[in-house]
């Protein structure tokens, strides 16, 4: 005899949770909203209203006043816990979160007591303004493939830009999600300072942040490390430092070296400004290391007169018994720039290659103290390609093509933290991308200003070093 098939009766537990339960579970994972108005009730029958009220408004007056007198402190501190307990109680609350996760059918049917069991948010993080980290416990039966597989309908329910989900755990997801763009417009160059006085090398401006501020970063001392894809905008940061150098360039107090293994392409309309510049189009030039004179490629014979320099420089200031560097016409701040460094630490010969990696090595880890900084730009930051990649102290993502490529120049989980550049758009997005410094780990979104021709053009009209160069230890020539 034939059997039907026939669908399994649905069984209900009569062990299903009762509501009083669920909302002491829900108070224990919520203490605040016990305690709080526990605190204020008891501060009211002891202190009495008047002093309470007191208390609350010297709160908020000591809030505010910290805002106002130090807003870069209270948006690193107090401005994310803020943001992302309103954004947890407005954004993902309750019935509109498990209306979201159901329309994406990532919610669970419990077959035992016919509920639907839905994902649990353990943590709303809310570094930036446009940014949102969830902390998300999954159900049993679900996986991280079980929501990357919905993820753009996650992301248009949630109403976000852009999403990333990785596992952090066994069954707990972190959840990135990107809303809107804060730079709605293209940001202008930076300003040309009228006067060296006005140059901060501690704080060169580059263009906005997401916050609306003015995007700034120190190079003295410092090493620079810019990767992004192609058309994501490293001309601008190429740019920028220039501009707002601009009359110390001038002055001479500080001098550009450029090495562009592209051909000249993007540095040649700037190239009155530079104290040294080598593309391959160059001749061989002569050099002589010790062992006799040879005929070199002239990128390298850069790379080897920069790092001779610096020991002079070191030389000097430890006769003179320095031990911090000041910049001046004597003593010049040198900045090296590469405008594509996989051409030299990966697609040149090996004899190159070698000694490019070493060279490099020894200027990053040698050159800070001693007024020298590099500032290179790559499109693949892999090891392969920039061996020396952790020798960077400053490091900036813009737009790139893998998502492992975020990580390895801002730092491991720089990605989960936000940090989402291999999403930015390849069209209308130029010059955005993320950076973090020295006291957070953070991500900020950021975008540099765009130079134009004509830009580029003023700079160089108005800061051109036109007198000679003084007659110091630091002036070298390379032998014809």
């Amino acid at each position: 005899m034939s059997r039907k098939n026939k669908t399994a009766p649905v069984r209900r537990n009569a062990h299903k949770t009762r509501p009083e339960a669920r909302c002491a579970l829900w108070l224990a994972r919520h203490p605040g909203f016990l305690a709080a108005p526990s605190a204020l009730a008891a501060s009211v029958i002891e202190l009495g209203p008047t002093t309470t009220g007191s208390l609350a408004a010297g709160t908020l007056a000591a809030g505010l006043g910290w805002y106002r007198a130090h807003p870069g402190s209270f948006s690193r501190i107090a401005a994310p816990r803020l943001r992302a307990t309103r954004r947890r109680w407005t954004r993902y609350i309750g019935r509109s979160w498990k209306t979201s996760l159901d329309f994406c059918n990532l919610t669970v049917d419990d077959r035992r007591t016919g509920e639907i069991l839905v994902p649990r948010l353990l943590k709303v993080a809310s570094p930036t303004p446009s940014i949102d980290v969830l902390r998300v416990a999954i159900r049993k039966g679900q996986s991280v493939t079980t929501f990357r597989d919905a993820q753009e309908e996650l992301a248009s329910a949630l109403g976000a830009d852009a999403i990333s989900i990785e596992k952090e755990k066994p069954r707990v997801l972190r959840i990135t999600l990107v809303f809107g763009n804060p730079f709605d417009d293209i940001v202008p160059p930076a300003d040309i300072p009228g006067d060296p006085s006005e140059v901060d090398l501690t704080a060169l401006e580059l263009g906005d942040t997401e916050y609306g501020e003015v995007w700034t970063e120190p190079l003295l001392g410092q090493h620079w490390l810019i990767s992004g894809g192609t058309g994501s905008g490293k001309g601008s940061l190429l740019w920028n430092p220039l501009r707002a150098m601009g009359p110390m360039i001038r002055d001479r107090i500080v001098r550009v070296w450029v090495i562009d293994p592209k051909g000249g392409m993007e540095t040649e309309r700037g190239k009155p400004l530079f104290h040294r510049h080598a593309s391959p189009a160059d001749e061989e030039v002569e050099y002589d290391d010790g062992d006799g004179p040879e005929d070199i490629d002239p990128m390298l014979a850069l790379l080897y007169e920069f790092r001779d320099r610096m020991r002079e420089r070191q030389d000097r200031l430890r006769r003179e018994g320095k031990r911090k560097f000041t910049p001046s016409a004597e003593t010049p701040f040198e900045v090296l720039m590469i405008d594509e460094l996989m051409m030299l630490t990966a697609l040149a010969g090996r004899r190159v290659i070698s000694e490019v990696n070493k060279v490099l090595a020894e200027i990053l880890t040698q050159g800070r103290a001693a007024g020298y900084a590099v500032i290179a730009y790559v499109q693949e930051p892999t090891k392969d390609i920039v061996p020396v990649r952790d020798l960077f102290t400053r490091r900036i993502s813009l737009r790139t093509g893998a998502a492992s490529f975020v990580d390895m120049v801002l730092g491991e989980g720089a990605r989960d933290r936000g940090a989402l550049a291999d999403e930015i758009p390849e069209t209308g997005a130029e010059g955005i991308g993320f950076r973090t410094t020295e006291t957070s780990r953070q991500p900020v979104r950021v975008r540099a200003g765009y130079s134009t021709d004509d830009d580029i053009d003023e700079l160089v009209r108005l800061c051109t070093p036109h007198d000679d160069p003084p007659a110091d230890t630091n002036v070298y020539h390379l032998a014809a």
